[in-house]
């Protein structure tokens, strides 16, 4: 009856119907039956993106969304409840994922046998193991879906599971895989990240399977315990083995050359070593093989690799085989991949069998010694995109052949010995080419100035090439370019009118260390990183877009005051992160407008003709990292606002006339790393707390007022007491931007001459507190920093004796302790300084022999000048047994005939005695020692003084021309070279 149908008005609809209901009353009950589990299932889940939002009471739930029926029964047997989106569309992603919990309401559907719930996040919950109980499905698809914990044992239950993927759950892991055994049909194993350690019989477990034919066991933490378990294997079916990313520590296994069946291997990023076996041939049917990344795997490449004639993937790249690449690599005739980057040792001669390969696509020899021409069989690789040989010994000339490769994309040669031209016949069919790598070589372009290209760049790296002397004028057909760098190219020419309009859509440029030239006053910047140091721009500084986060014009020729340029509007807020406009001839004060800076981490503005003092508004700059004012005029104290920027790294206020006390934060902030602060000022005392810096590696306050003692704690200074260590961070020093560094330089007066330290600058350990007003002895516990490059104490007040224990700084490879008041006999333990080579005691009171040693006596004598009681070479003055029994009385005598008779300085000819009247003191032992050993000493300071003035004279030049005096208490002149 119609009155008797709507079974829904029952309570109990979730249990068996009656006998006496209908077929047709039966069916609809089920189906009722069939929605709500369904509906009870969706209340417990998230769904953000309202995936299932057709998921409702009013329709029939085999036409909802993601559900699967019987087209016979009815019966809902799919659930494709997996993401349709993964991370690499991220935002997609997290929108349409599922949550929540799993309701086991799912126990309802009797009949399902499909079940994806892959790329959704259920927040670290377990897998259900009422999942177990389930016993029709055949696909349990759990792949990257947030669960956690216990794999549960229940799973063993599904006896007819074909399909299991339980991988990319980060936090899954097993005790044993003993329940696995039950799932006899299993096709498809996955469990990626499933930590397996636990599990010693895990091979034993995964083999027993005649129908497997994928098995994804990568990242399962698998490792030598092991061993035993891989003697032997025994899939018949496999087809598909991913034991990537395992620690397995041992050869690889002899079973796996026996699966005669394999298309895919993935072995990569373990620590297989050994040699690859001649066996690898009887993978005949083996179409991709990735053994990258074991840096363990030696010897050379097996010949029987040519015999794998469907392999179209092979990646061996980050392992140590050495040898040429076998002559049977051209039978690879469906090769479309090749990677043997970074193997190092691979060498010999490109073989022209690589012309054989006409499907290969991407070919990467990248970091390898091979050597002699790339082969002309090149130009046979007609399906060819990428073209890799970075870093190579590679030699000749670019071939013709290339410009036949109608389908290259990207060419990277830098770094290899390519010599010759690059013509317009190198580009002739190579409409696709998007990059173009040839920097480090010595390649020259000669084009045509009226050449259109017939391809569109995005990226072109020519660092070091010659593009010059004219601006190449074919960049302006390039409507894509993304990336430019054009240093050290030999431009020496104007910047074209049209350049600077066109290069405002390049995101990157870098045209440094060449002689271009122009007046960029009127020009607006808008690239996200520029370059432009090292060349002849001169005007004013140019205007800034919001969008530039690098600007590097130091080492030009602009002018003017700077002011403008730093209280500039802009329609936006600036992201400028790195402003270098060092070595120019910017004058005026800066003014108080670095508000406008906000995102400012390095700021370098050295070697100007700026004046003032710092605006208290450059404490407004809370990530300023590093901070260069050097060889300017600015005066005054150092703000206290600078102490806002709580992450400074990097400090230097040289060559300035600052003045007052050194603020005490700046001793108290630990993010600090080189603090250079000489030739200013500054006067008080190094506090102690200077020793709370342990990631100091330079501290230079030379050439200032300071007093009091060295502080006693210096060896808390970590940085010093090693060589370079982890901890420290050097973001202050540099900055990444995709392909290219900006990195920090820093002049340093090591060694008696001016150095400027870029790429190595980290490596530096240096302390120079020289030229100040400092007394006391030098602390014993200076002797504790292990690490140190350079020791400076010269001209200071220092008493009392070297350090015993000085020895142990075995880095040491400059000391300078010169014109002090030091005394005592040198520690014998300086002879364990092997790597010192520079070396100055002079003008102290040092008795006794030099300690021997093949470093000491190879130093120059003047390294011991004006200590009269020093004997033993590399002085002329020998240690007789009459000098060893010279008495204090003959000491005293000694100083008071140089003291009386005016002997002091250099030689005067007014304080000299005749000869005649001279001749009777000689008789006297004691003063006829000092007095030959006071003419060694004339001849020395003679020699010393002329040389000092002559340097002086030099640098005197030298300022004068660069529009610059300052004076020194001791003048010198230092030769100036750059070390990278």
């Amino acid at each position: 009856m119609r009155n008797s149908r709507p079974i829904i008005l029952f309570p109990c609809f979730a249990f068996s119907p009656p006998p006496s209901q209908s077929y047709v009353s039966q069916t609809l009950w089920f189906a009722i039956k069939r929605k709500h589990a369904l509906l009870r299932f969706k209340k417990a889940l998230s769904d953000p993106g309202n995936r299932l939002s057709s998921w409702s009471v009013n329709q029939d739930c085999c036409r909802w969304e993601a559900v699967r029926c019987n087209n016979v029964t009815g019966q809902v047997v799919e659930l494709h409840l997996g993401n349709p989106y993964d991370m690499t569309d991220y935002e997609f992603y997290r929108k349409f994922k599922l949550g929540g919990e799993i309701s086991p309401a799912l126990l309802e559907l009797e009949f399902l046998s499909y079940l994806n719930l892959s790329w959704n996040d259920f927040g670290g919950s377990p897998i259900p193991s009422f999942l177990g109980s389930m016993g029709s499905l055949r696909y349990l698809d759990l792949n990257h879906a947030g669960f956690d914990g216990l794999v549960p044992h229940q799973l063993g239950n599904l006896s007819g599971l074909r399909h299991l993927d339980l991988g990319d759950n980060n936090g899954l892991y097993v005790e044993n895989l003993g329940w696995i055994s039950h799932l006899a049909f299993l096709k498809y194993l996955g469990m990626n990240w499933v930590d397996l350690h636990r599990e010693v019989h895990w091979l034993e477990s995964v083999s027993m399977f005649p129908s497997l034919s994928e098995l994804h066991l990568s990242e399962c933490e698998l490792d030598s315990n092991m061993t035993s378990s891989l003697g032997y294997a025994n899939f018949t079916s496999l087809t598909f083995l991913d034991l990537s990313w395992n620690n397995f520590n041992q050869e690889i296994p002899n079973w796996l050359f026996n699966l005669s069946s394999l298309v895919s291997l993935s072995l990569y990023d373990n620590q297989f070593k050994g040699q690859i076996s001649e066996s690898l041939g009887q993978l005949k049917y083996l179409e991709y093989l990735d053994l990258s990344r074991n840096q363990l795997i030696n010897g050379t490449l097996p010949m029987s690799l040519g015999q794998l004639k469907y392999l179209e993937y092979l990646d061996v790249r980050l392992n140590s085989f050495h040898g040429p690449i076998p002559t049977s690599i051209g039978n690879l005739s469906s090769l479309r991949y090749l990677d043997l980057s970074e193997n190092h040792l691979i060498n010999g001669t490109l073989p022209m069998g690589l012309g054989q390969l006409k499907y290969l696509e991407y070919l990467n020899v990248d970091f390898n010694s091979f050597h002699g021409p790339i082969p002309t069989s090149i130009g046979n690789l007609s399906s060819l995109r990428h073209l890799l040989l970075y870093d190579n010994p590679i030699n000749g000339t670019l071939p013709m052949s290339l410009g036949l490769l109608s389908n290259l994309e990207h060419v990277d040669v830098e770094r290899t010995s390519l010599t010759g031209t690059i013509s317009e016949v190198h580009f002739t069919a190579l409409s696709k080419l998007k990059g173009l790598w040839i920097s480090g070589t010595s390649l020259s372009f000669h084009v045509s100035s009226s050449w259109t290209p017939p391809f569109q760049l995005y990226f072109v790296k020519a660092d070091s090439c010659k593009m010059g002397p004219k601006f190449p004028a074919w960049l302006q057909t390039q409507k894509s370019l993304f990336y430019l760098d054009f240093s050290r190219s030999g431009i020496v020419d104007t910047a074209p009118n049209w350049f600077w309009k066109f290069a405002s859509y390049i995101q990157q440029i870098h045209l440094s260390n060449n002689q271009i030239s122009g007046d960029l006053s009127q020009v607006v910047l808008n690239n996200t990183i520029i370059d432009l140091s090292s060349n002849c721009f001169s005007g004013r500084l140019p205007r800034l877009s919001p969008n530039v986060r690098m600007l590097n014009i130091a080492n030009n020729s602009f002018s003017g005051q700077i002011s403008p340029f730093m209280c500039q509007k802009m329609n936006g807020r600036s992201q400028l992160e790195v402003l270098d406009i060092s070595i120019n001839a910017l004058s005026g004060e800066l003014s108080d407008c670095w508000m406008h800076w906000p995102s400012l981490t390095h700021v370098s503005l050295g070697s100007n003709n700026l004046s003032g003092k710092i605006p208290n508004s450059m404490g407004s700059l809370v990530g300023l990292k590093a901070l260069s004012l050097h060889n300017n005029s600015f005066y005054g104290d150092i703000p206290s606002s600078l102490e806002n920027c709580k992450v400074l790294g990097l400090i230097n206020l040289s060559d300035n006339k600052f003045s007052g006390i050194i603020p005490r934060w700046i001793f108290e902030r630990t993010t600090l790393i080189i603090i250079h602060l000489r030739s200013n000022k500054f006067m008080g005392k190094i506090p102690p707390q200077i020793c709370q810096l342990s990631s100091l590696i330079v501290l230079d306050l030379a050439d200032n007022s300071l007093s009091g003692s060295i502080p006693k704690c210096l060896n808390n200074i970590s940085a010093m007491t090693a060589g370079p260590i982890g901890g420290i961070g050097y973001d202050a020093l540099e900055v990444v931007y995709d392909y290219k560094l900006y990195m920090e330089s820093l002049v340093l007066d090591i060694k008696g001459r001016e150095a400027e330290y870029e790429e190595i600058l980290q490596y530096v350990r240096m302390i120079d507190l020289s030229s100040n007003n400092l007394s006391g002895s030098i602390p014993i516990e200076i002797s504790s920093l292990f690490g140190l490059l350079f020791l400076n104490l010269s001209r200071n007040h220092l008493t009392g004796r070297i350090p015993e224990k000085i020895g142990v700084m075995a880095s040491l490879e400059s000391l300078d302790l010169s014109r002090n008041h030091l005394s005592g006999e040198i520690p014998q333990s300086m002879s364990n300084l092997t790597f010192l080579d520079h070396l100055d005691l002079s003008f102290n009171n040092f008795s006794g022999r030099i300690p021997s040693s093949t470093q000491l006596q190879s130093l120059d004598p003047l390294s011991f000048f004006g200590n009269p009681e020093l004997c033993g070479a590399p002085l002329t003055k020998n240690c007789t047994k009459d000098e060893e029994t010279l008495g204090p009385t003959a000491v005293e005598e000694n100083r008071e005939f140089q003291k009386s008779h005016g002997f002091t300085s250099a030689w005067d000819q007014d304080s000299l005695w005749g000869f005649g009247s001279l001749w009777s003191s000689l008789f006297k032992r004691a003063w006829r020692h000092a007095y030959f050993q006071f003419l060694y000493e004339m001849r020395d300071r003679a020699y010393v003084g002329i040389a000092i003035k002559l340097k002086w004279f030099h640098q005197k030049l030298r300022r004068y021309h660069a529009g610059k005096e300052k004076t020194h208490d001791y003048p010198s002149v230092k030769n100036f070279q750059i070390i990278y």
